[in-house]
């Protein structure tokens, strides 16, 4: 009978620790294609499947379709962008339909999954750039991360008895100022 309570307990306890995460996202394509190789020969790598992620910089919206340009970062092991700064390079990934530039603005963490389609020059300011496309099939937008935590948080309930009086003259571990 005990047996069975923590049996159940247990199925509970790994379904909450489950990932939210879409499989096809978490896991790692067959032949890892680098943004640097599908630079320099796009005839070669046209058409293998890919999972590259990294931060969104710019958010076109096409007739039909949604193009988005990726600052590029190395993922984590559920293909999260790390926070880092380096990078491979910029790619941009198409989307079928409409993604609404308000939710994936520039800025935000992104994975996307899909088909190497060629590359596309387009221009960076005045520098003209040879972006790989990238035909994707699944887009996910990672939730916005919480703001660092200071390392030793402020504990708000921290009495100093002596204040204010002797502060800073006097403290608790230091004896006071001998005079002579």
């Amino acid at each position: 009978m005990c047996y069975r309570w923590f049996l159940i307990g247990f199925v509970l306890l790994l379904s909450a620790c489950a990932s939210t995460v879409p499989e096809d996202i978490r896991k790692e394509t067959e032949r890892v294609v680098h943004i640097g190789e599908a630079r320099q020969s796009p005839a070669t790598f046209r058409g293998s499947e890919v999972r590259w992620g990294g931060t969104i910089a710019s958010v076109r919206n096409e007739r039909d379709a949604t193009l988005i340009e990726i600052v590029s970062r190395r993922l984590d092991s559920d293909g999260q962008p790390y926070e880092e700064d380096r990078s491979e390079g910029r790619f941009l990934a198409r989307a079928a339909g409409f993604l609404d530039p308000a939710l994936y603005s520039a800025g935000r963490e992104v994975t996307v999954r899909g088909r190497l389609d060629g590359v596309r020059e387009e221009a960076i300011g005045e520098f003209r750039y040879t972006f790989p496309l990238v035909a994707a099939d699944h887009v996910y937008l990672w939730p916005k991360r919480p703001p660092p935590q200071p390392a030793y948080p402020y504990d708000p309930f921290w009495y100093y008895p002596w204040y204010p009086w002797g502060w800073p003259y006097y403290q608790p571990y230091y004896p006071p100022p001998h005079h002579h």
